[in-house]
């Protein structure tokens, strides 16, 4: 369950507060600062926001969320802080504010930033971390049969919505992917994936957000099924693959966004989704949530989550992983 904090917690401004800003304190530190606001944050981010603070840069800014960039180490290198009513992704410190009360209108991008501590620093906007939420559903265990019919029951909700063809539209490597990943076959997977990373426009390039809904829906619908490991066994290697190099191949939040998915870390509209496959709700709402994200990338992300179940159950058949073909 997500636990979020629905209003602002004002903290009191540390006593015996330094005058003036020095190199290793921040300027919302500095005297005048604003209280900061509750946050809850994803777990993913922990290595982030448990150690000492580090610098950052604010990379982009909306009306509902903006992103941080950490300047250097390993992923999680981009944090997302978005506003309680905003698409929650698995890199996300979600705030007390909708975006109607316009949280983040003072922060500019290109700021300076700070995390750490437990906290996020961008600008005048000062969030501390009160509160923790899991980025990867809970689906427990499912026999074939059930699966099977998850799997069904999502298909007739995505045509129910319209669903279209996404960003990538027209393009065969989807396909080829998809079919790939039913019949295990890691290599021509592999080879498929690799030509779709960081293809599109925009912060989240389509073919990343396909990816990112393969790889979370292998990795977690595979793992509950009953006897069944392939599709973590693909979804581990082929998460390998398109992550060992994404920071150069791609944007830096979408790289984020594909080392969460193959650990298994899943927005909250993904999440829900996959939770219908499972059983544990009806499809209607949640598949009209996700297909609404972005312009295309919640249509990107659902042709992903559902090639990633179909592989699921595909794969249930198979007695053993497939072999590594090079």
């Amino acid at each position: 369950m997500t636990a979020v904090v629905r209003d602002p917690i004002p903290l009191p401004v540390r006593s015996g507060a330094r005058g003036g800003t020095s190199p290793h304190q921040s300027p919302a530190r500095s005297g005048g600062a604003r209280p900061p606001v509750a946050g809850a944050a994803s777990l993913a981010l922990r290595p982030l926001l448990d150690p000492p603070r580090r610098a950052a840069r604010v990379i982009a800014v909306f009306p509902s969320a903006l992103y941080v960039e950490m300047r250097g180490g390993p992923e999680p290198r981009v944090l997302a802080v978005v506003a309680s009513d905003a698409h929650r992704l698995p890199n996300s410190v979600v705030v007390a504010a909708t975006r109607r009360e316009q949280p983040f209108r003072s922060v500019r991008e290109g700021a300076d930033a700070w995390v750490g501590d437990g906290r996020v620093e961008a600008g005048p906007l000062h969030v501390r971390v009160r509160r923790w939420w899991d980025p990867a559903p809970v689906l427990g265990t499912m026999r074939p049969a059930a699966l099977g019919h998850g799997v069904r029951t999502l298909e007739a909700a995505f045509a129910a919505a319209g669903m279209t063809g996404g960003g990538l539209s027209g393009h065969p490597d989807p396909d080829v992917l998809a079919a790939c990943c039913a019949a295990g076959d890691l290599a021509g997977a592999v080879e498929a994936a690799e030509r779709i990373v960081g293809l599109g426009p925009g912060l989240t390039p389509s073919g990343d957000d396909i990816l990112c809904g393969l790889l979370v829906s292998l990795r977690l619908v595979g793992g509950a099924v009953r006897h069944c490991r392939t599709g973590v066994w693909l979804a581990d290697w082929l998460g390998a693959a398109v992550t060992a190099d994404a920071g150069t191949r791609t944007t830096a939040l979408a790289a984020t966004l594909l080392h969460c998915a193959a650990a298994g870390g899943a927005g909250a509209e993904v999440a829900a989704v996959l939770r219908c496959v499972a059983g544990h709700e009806p499809p209607g709402a949640a598949v009209r949530r996700l297909l609404a994200v972005g312009h295309t990338s919640g249509t990107d992300l659902a042709h992903g989550v559902l090639a990633g179940c179909r592989a699921a159950l595909a794969l249930v058949v198979l007695p053993h992983a497939p072999r590594v073909t090079a």
